[in-house]
């Protein structure tokens, strides 16, 4: 973090009469928070318990000068090895409650894509199925306007609740949040999900177990899922597949220290078990300049970085 030791000390102190000391947590190992089971250490991690506390640690933070990152369950994030000079305010482990009214769900942004639609189909109500395998949660999904097997958040999204940049909490619409291809306002605004509403319609719920086991089984078949990652490593490419692209390149089980180009799906590179964020981001860096060396097209990382 940047400022001196005092101002540091200060910012714990505030961060701690907000969320009570057992939430706040000193130089904590990011691999314990990210899929890719890669990452140093944060200086400070925050766990809010409420939307009030959400709203007060990112003010406490922009107060401070201090730089904060808004965490979900870390699948589709690389830490570096030197982790991360901020705070980390993570909301996968107490911001899991749902509602339900008729055809609706509402979700706070830590629970699960998994979570949300086991609930949808145990309620016999269809429209998330597409989002049983997708390993992120709420928050990051909307943030990213997440999809799988063609079907995507924007299709049964109806409104999210949300922390503006000026400490306001508003309900906007998915008409006005600019979903995209993994684009959303929530993204270039720096918006904080705090929970999504979803219009989902009744379906049968045997139709329902049966697309999601179908689509767990595709899953399972085709992608890395025994190996750390953080799932597509990147962007489809407008007019190509990228894991085709790389497999062409001849780059599957290209490996660098611990990390390589999945030998199960060339979109995917995996941690072997001791893989550094270098070792990935060198990886990635040569896919990067093979593929465009060899067909012209340059792909852009789903993952993001952080530190």
């Amino acid at each position: 973090m940047t400022g001196d030791g005092r101002e540091r000390t200060e910012l714990v102190w505030r961060l701690r009469q907000i969320v009570g000391e057992d939430n706040v947590e000193l130089d904590e190992p990011m691999s314990e928070h990210t899929t890719f089971k890669i990452g140093g250490p944060a200086d400070v991690y925050v766990t809010p318990e409420t939307t009030d506390e959400v709203r007060e640690v990112i003010a406490a933070c922009r107060e401070a000068e201090a730089p904060y990152f808004v965490l979900g369950n870390g699948s589709d994030l690389l830490v570096s090895d030197d982790g991360y000079r901020g705070v980390i305010v993570g909301l996968a482990d107490a911001f899991t409650n749902v509602s339900i009214e008729d055809e609706e769900i509402t979700c706070q942004a830590g629970v699960s894509l998994r979570e949300a639609s086991e609930m949808a189909c145990e309620l016999g109500l269809t429209g998330l199925e597409f989002a049983c395998g997708i390993p992120g949660t709420i928050g990051g999904a909307c943030f990213m306007n997440a999809g799988a097997y063609g079907g995507c958040i924007a299709d049964v999204l109806k409104s999210v609740r949300v922390l503006m940049p000026n400490g306001s909490i508003e309900t906007i619409a998915v008409t006005d949040l600019d979903l995209g291809y993994r684009e959303s306002r929530i993204k270039n605004d720096g918006l904080v999900v705090l929970t999504a509403t979803f219009a989902l319609r009744k379906g049968d719920p045997d139709a329902i177990r049966a697309q999601m086991d179908d689509l767990t089984h595709q899953r399972e078949s085709k992608q890395p899922l025994d190996k750390p990652s953080a799932g597509s490593t990147f962007k489809r490419p407008e007019g190509y597949f990228a894991g085709k692209l790389i497999m062409d390149a001849g780059l599957m089980g290209y490996q660098v220290g611990g990390a390589a180009v999945s030998k199960k799906h060339a979109g995917f590179v995996v941690n072997l078990g001791e893989a550094t964020a270098a070792d990935v981001r060198a990886v990635i860096a040569h896919v990067q300049d093979e593929v465009e060396r060899q067909f012209g097209v340059r792909l852009e990382p789903e993952v993001r970085f952080l530190g």
